[in-house]
């Protein structure tokens, strides 16, 4: 079996063949790949929520919300897929517009401008004052595999509410969703993904408008 030759052995035989008169066909017959070249990854992005529960309360209340916290292998451009509990992959040539975490952020901010019922929500490191403080962990974001062949999408955040200026916990709460895609695919994963942020989204928003209105309606 002959050894196969890397990009530099192939470099160096060209170089020899130059030196020895051997130049035949013009540089192009000494290209050598290089590494790195090829399609760039396809761009996806999801989208905000927008239809919330008519009977959602009005706050005059400020909001600010932090980054998510997320594990290293969600803290990034790359879609994750899982084919087992204890294997973590991703998709190729597929990429988010923006790491999940700040994706994901954006987004919840987008959801409770959406909403037209609270009088100003921002980003937490803009260090305005708030009455309260929204603290998220993305647990899940991936497309999973149970051996059907088509993925099913888990999202779950988990959510603090912390009341300012005591900075104190005064609730939480678990939002999961599952959405299965319609074929293993990459749009369609997509807008399975889109799917189960929008209803978590939803979820989130609806859930801190009305315990911060409790909170403060009782205090």
């Amino acid at each position: 079996m002959r050894p196969v030759s890397s990009p530099i052995q192939k470099r160096r035989t060209c170089l020899r063949q130059l030196g020895g008169g051997l130049l035949l066909l013009g540089l192009g017959a000494c290209e050598v790949p290089v590494p790195g070249q090829g399609p760039p990854p396809l761009l996806y992005r999801l989208t905000p929520k927008s239809t919330f529960d008519d009977d959602l309360p009005t706050v005059d209340w400020q909001l600010l919300v932090e980054a998510p916290v997320v594990q290293a292998g969600l803290n990034t451009t790359r879609i994750a897929l899982q084919r087992s509990p204890t294997q973590f992959e991703y998709y190729a040539r597929a990429n988010w517009t923006d790491r999940a975490p700040a994706m994901v952020q954006t987004l919840v901010l987008e959801s409770f401008e959406n909403s037209n019922r609270i009088v100003a929500v921002g980003r937490e490191s803009l260090g305005l004052r708030a009455d309260f403080v929204l603290k998220i962990e993305l647990r899940e974001f991936q497309a999973e595999y149970d051996g059907a062949g088509v993925p099913s999408i888990r999202v779950q955040l988990n959510a603090k509410l912390v009341q300012m200026p005591r900075r104190a916990i005064v609730a939480s709460r678990r939002l999961e969703s599952i959405e299965a895609a319609s074929a293993d695919r990459l749009e369609p994963i997509v807008a399975a993904f889109d799917e189960a942020l929008g209803k978590a989204l939803r979820g989130l928003v609806e859930w801190t408008l009305r315990t911060g209105e409790r909170i403060v309606s009782t205090s």
